[in-house]
C-alpha cells in the first residue's frame, strides 16, 4: 500500500458532461451525480505512465461505515454487475464506468487501486465520491418510463397544483416540489438513514435500496412522524401555534431543511403537505412520481367496505372513544410508476402510495406501494394495503339514527358517492386530469359488479322491477358563496304523491374540516311543513358571516343536513351538503425581463374582502430556482375593504419556467394563495469582433 512514487495526481468526475447527460445538473453541477445502468466516465491523471506489468483497479465502498464493498470488474460481466473500460493516453487515463440498472441508489466512495504484475496495491487513490439514482429513462430500470412527456412532468418539473375542496367544488394550490434545489438530494438520502431498518441493519437496508418497492414503501413511512424519525407530525385541528399550521405551507423544501437541522419532527401537516413531501423526495431519488386526490374519499376502520355514520335525534355524530369510520371531503396520496418483479402479471405501472398516518402496516404508519391496476380489478390480495386503499375509492356510505332505546334505524345508503373525480396536474399544463377511471369501472357497470363481488362488498343488483319511490324527496341547493359573505341555503321538498303531505323538516348546517371533524353549529331550524300534491316547497336558511365566521375550520367548509320526518307517509329521508366557501386571490406580478443572478422585483397585493379588518398580516414568498422561503410583515390593520401592497427584489439563481408562490395569512383570513410564472433566461455576452492589438 505503500504510496512511494505518487502514480495518481488527480481523479476527475467529469461531472459537467455527465451530470448533463444523466440529466442532474439541475441537482448539482459541482458534484458527480449519475443514473443507474447508464455509463459514464471519469479521467484518472497520473504523474507518469503506468509501469509495465502495473493495472488499474476500481472498487466502489457505500455507507457510512464502508458496509456494502463493491468490486468493479475489468470487463463486461453478468448484467447485474459494475464493469469499466479504459484508454490511455501518456498521463491521463480515461475510464468508462458501467454501472447495473439495479444498482444500490446512494453515496458511493471510488477507490482507484494501482496494482503490482503480481496483485500487490502499489497506490490507493480515494479522491472521488459520487451519488446514483434511479434511471426512468433506463429500459431495464425498475422505473422505466418510456414517455418523455411524463418523464418530464413526473420526474423533472419542481413546480406543481394539488387538488382540493369538494368534488362538486375543486379548488387547486400551486405547490414547490423544489427537488433540485441546494442540498435537498442530501436530505432525501438523510430520510433513507434514518428509517427504523437503516437504524437496525445498516448493511440490509442500503442492499434493499436497489429496489423501488422498499425505496418507495421507507419513505412513505418516513414522511409522517408516528413510530419512527420521520419528517413531519400529522395534526388535523387547531391549535397550531407550537409550529406551522399546515395550510400555510407552499412547497416541500423548507419542511425538509427544517427536518434535517435536528433529526426532529416538523409541526404540522396535513394530507396534502405529506403527499407533495413524499412526491418531491421520490421525483429528486429519480421515482416518477405525481400527487393524486381522490374527492369523497372514505376512511374504513373496521375492512367491512361500508363507512357507517352513526346520529341522534338532532343529527350530531356519535363522540366515540374509539376509532370511528370517516369520509374525507378529500384525501391526497401519491403514485409512484414502477414494476412489480413482486407481484404477478399485470400489477406494474402506477403505484399507491399513501405518507399520510392512518393505519399500521405491518407494524408501521406506511401504505403501498398498492398496485392502482389491482384496485381497478378488486385484487385484493396483492401488497400492499390493497383492502384499505379499494375501499377509499368504493366504499358504501350508511347513515344511521340511534334512536333513545338504542335501537338503529338506517336513514340513507349511497353506494355511488365514494371516490370521485379522482384528480392530478395534467402533463400538458396547470390543468386537472382526471384519473377516476384508472381506479374504477364505470358506475353501475357490469365490470363493477363483477369487481365489487370480486372484492366482497355487497353488490345491489339492477332489478328490471321499477321501485316505488318515495313519495316525499328531498334535496339541498346553494350558489358558490364567498367567504366573509351571508348566503342561502335552499332545501327543497318534492311531494310526487297524490294527496298532500305533513312533515317535520329539521335543517342543521355545522362547521367542519375537510376530514369531516366538526367544528360546531351555525345555524339550526326545525319546522312543521305541508306539501301539496304534486307541488315543491322551499325552505330557506340563511347563513350570516357572523354566525359562521365563530366555527368555521381553516377549511372554510360549511356541512348542510337535512332530514324530513313524515309519519305514516314514508320513512324519514336525509340530505347532506357539504358547501366550500370559495376565497379571494393574491395578485402576484413579476414586470420586467428575468435573467439569473440579475436583481427582480415581485409586486403583491390583496384586497381584504370581509367586513372586519385584518391583522397581523403576512406574506410568504419561495419559488424553485427563484428564491428560498421569505415573509413579508404587512405594517398594520388591513381595512374592510382595504388592499395590503407589498413588494420584494430577489435574484434568480436558475434559468427556466420558474413559479412564484405567495400565501398570505392573517388573525381572521388564512390560506390566501397567489401564483405567477417568470421565465429566467441566461446572461447574454455580447461577442466582440474585430479587435486589433
Amino acid at each position: 500500500m505503500a504510496n512511494h512514487k505518487g502514480l495518481i495526481v488527480d481523479v476527475d468526475g467529469r461531472s459537467y458532461e455527465n451530470n448533463l447527460a444523466h440529466r442532474t445538473r439541475e441537482i448539482d453541477r459541482e458534484r458527480l451525480i449519475v443514473r443507474r445502468g447508464q455509463p459514464f466516465s471519469i479521467t484518472v491523471q497520473c504523474s507518469d505512465s503506468l509501469p509495465p506489468g502495473h493495472h488499474l483497479e476500481l472498487v466502489l465502498h457505500l455507507g457510512k461505515r464502508d458496509e456494502v464493498v463493491i468490486k468493479v470488474q475489468s470487463e463486461h460481466g453478468a448484467r447485474d454487475q459494475w464493469w469499466f473500460t479504459q484508454q490511455g493516453a501518456q498521463d491521463e487515463i480515461l475510464l468508462n464506468l458501467h454501472s447495473p440498472a439495479d444498482a444500490v441508489i446512494g453515496h458511493y466512495h471510488l477507490a482507484v487501486l494501482v496494482m503490482s504484475p503480481d496483485g500487490r496495491i502499489v497506490e490507493r487513490a480515494d479522491k472521488l465520491s459520487f451519488h446514483v439514482l434511479f434511471n426512468p429513462w433506463c429500459r431495464d430500470d425498475m422505473v422505466y418510463l418510456p414517455d418523455e412527456s411524463k418523464l418530464q412532468e413526473y420526474v423533472m418539473n419542481e413546480d406543481g397544483v394539488i387538488y382540493m375542496g369538494t368534488w362538486d367544488y375543486i379548488k387547486s394550490i400551486p405547490w414547490n416540489y423544489g427537488q433540485f434545489e441546494d442540498y435537498v438530494m442530501d436530505i432525501c438520502f438523510e430520510v433513507l438513514d434514518n428509517s427504523p431498518a437503516a437504524l437496525k441493519n445498516s448493511e440490509m437496508d442500503i442492499k434493499n435500496r436497489s429496489d423501488p418497492v422498499y425505496v418507495g414503501r421507507t419513505i412513505t413511512a418516513m414522511v409522517n412522524s408516528n413510530g419512527d424519525r420521520g419528517v413531519l407530525t400529522g395534526r388535523w385541528e387547531e391549535p397550531y401555534t407550537d409550529g406551522v399550521a399546515p395550510y400555510r405551507w407552499t412547497g416541500s423544501v423548507p419542511i425538509l431543511q427544517q427536518w434535517s437541522k435536528a433529526v426532529r419532527p416538523v409541526k404540522y401537516g396535513q394530507c396534502w403537505v405529506f403527499a407533495a413531501v413524499a412526491c418531491t423526495v421520490l421525483r429528486c431519488l429519480g421515482i416518477p412520481t405525481r400527487p393524486i386526490t381522490n374527492f369523497a374519499s372514505a376512511h374504513d376502520v373496521d375492512g367491512n367496505l361500508s363507512i357507517d355514520f352513526l346520529l341522534n335525534d338532532r343529527l350530531e355524530s356519535f363522540n366515540s372513544r374509539q376509532r370511528q369510520d370517516s369520509s374525507w371531503n378529500f384525501h391526497c396520496w401519491v403514485e409512484s410508476w414502477m414494476r412489480r418483479d413482486d407481484l404477478p402479471e399485470g400489477n406494474d405501472g402506477w403505484q399507491v402510495l399513501d405518507p399520510t398516518p392512518q393505519e399500521l402496516s405491518d407494524g408501521e404508519f406506511c401504505c403501498g406501494p398498492c398496485p392502482v391496476a389491482a384496485i381497478k380489478e378488486g385484487n385484493l390480495g396483492v401488497k400492499y394495503d390493497a383492502p384499505f386503499v379499494f375501499a377509499e375509492v368504493n366504499a358504501d356510505i350508511i347513515y344511521w339514527i340511534v334512536q333513545r332505546d338504542g335501537q338503529r334505524r338506517k336513514l340513507r345508503e349511497d353506494h355511488a358517492s365514494v371516490g370521485r373525480n379522482i384528480s392530478t396536474k395534467s402533463v400538458y399544463g396547470d390543468h386537472r386530469e382526471d384519473v377516476t377511471l384508472h381506479y374504477k369501472y364505470p358506475e353501475g357497470s357490469q365490470k363493477e359488479r363483477e369487481v365489487y363481488k370480486k372484492a366482497g362488498r355487497r353488490v345491489t343488483e339492477p332489478s328490471n322491477e321499477i321501485a316505488e319511490p318515495g313519495k316525499l324527496q328531498l334535496s339541498i341547493k346553494h350558489a358558490q358563496p364567498v367567504f366573509g359573505t351571508d348566503f342561502d341555503v335552499i332545501v327543497e321538498v318534492k311531494n310526487e304523491g297524490g294527496r298532500d303531505a305533513h312533515a317535520q323538516l329539521t335543517m342543521l348546517a355545522m362547521a367542519v374540516t375537510y376530514n369531516s371533524l366538526h367544528r360546531g353549529e351555525c345555524q339550526r331550524q326545525t319546522i312543521s311543513v305541508t306539501v301539496p300534491a304534486h307541488k315543491a316547497h322551499k325552505e330557506v336558511l340563511r347563513l350570516h358571516y357572523d354566525d359562521y365566521v365563530k366555527c368555521v375550520s381553516e377549511h372554510h367548509l360549511i356541512r348542510v343536513k337535512a332530514l324530513l320526518d313524515a309519519p305514516g307517509e314514508n320513512e324519514p329521508i336525509m340530505a347532506v351538503a357539504t358547501i366550500q366557501l370559495s376565497m379571494p386571490e393574491l395578485l402576484v406580478q413579476v414586470p420586467g425581463k428575468a435573467v439569473v443572478w440579475e436583481p427582480l422585483t415581485a409586486f403583491i397585493s390583496f384586497t381584504n374582502p370581509l367586513p372586519v379588518p385584518l391583522k397581523g398580516g403576512v406574506f410568504t414568498l419561495e419559488g424553485a430556482g427563484l428564491l428560498s422561503a421569505t415573509q413579508v410583515h404587512v405594517n398594520g390593520a388591513v381595512a374592510p375593504g382595504g388592499t395590503a401592497s407589498v413588494e420584494l427584489s430577489f435574484s434568480p439563481m436558475r434559468t427556466g419556467v420558474r413559479k412564484l408562490l405567495v400565501d398570505f395569512d392573517s388573525d381572521r383570513l388564512k390560506d390566501v394563495k397567489g401564483v405567477a410564472t417568470v421565465v429566467v433566461r441566461k446572461k447574454y455576452r455580447p461577442v466582440i469582433t474585430g479587435l486589433h492589438y
